[in-house]
């Protein structure tokens, strides 16, 4: 894992929250590079959505917002806002190269259940009110 260390935009801490793989990282900053924005970081969030009821979004961002958590991996920033914060405190982001679909793959501690596309999940509190497993477009396995 690359060491992260993680800032709350107004306040520091050192707890980290977040894991980057030096897989996501050497990713991250390629794709930075490619698209000659150096300066910018990659904002990791949750949405409502998806299969599960949650999903994860990714976007680059120039500037971290007030009450942004920011996570300093090597040369890479990653921008966390503090309701997604709840969702991927302890998770894992990764890069998976394979034939069948690589990408970014985030492990979750927080995720009760995940469908079979590995982008969305249900929290302990969408479990109870919701059962399903999976959707027409993925396979849960």
């Amino acid at each position: 894992m690359a060491l992260a260390e993680q800032q709350t935009v107004g306040e520091m801490s050192d707890i980290s929250v977040l894991n980057v793989t030096p897989a996501a990282v050497s990713i991250i900053r390629n794709l930075l590079e490619q698209r000659e924005i150096p300066d910018h970081a990659l904002r990791v969030f949750v949405t409502g959505g998806g299969c599960s009821g949650l999903q994860y979004g990714m976007a680059f961002q120039e500037a971290p917002e007030t009450g942004d958590t920011v996570v300093r991996c090597d040369d890479v920033r990653l921008l966390i806002d503090p309701t997604s914060m709840m969702y991927l405190q302890g998770a894992t982001i990764d890069y998976v190269d394979s034939l069948i679909g690589g990408g970014f793959r985030i492990d979750n501690p927080n995720a009760v259940s995940s469908c079979g596309c590995g982008h969305s999940f249900k929290g302990s509190e969408d479990a109870a009110a919701d059962q399903s497993q999976g959707c027409g477009t993925c396979a849960s396995y």
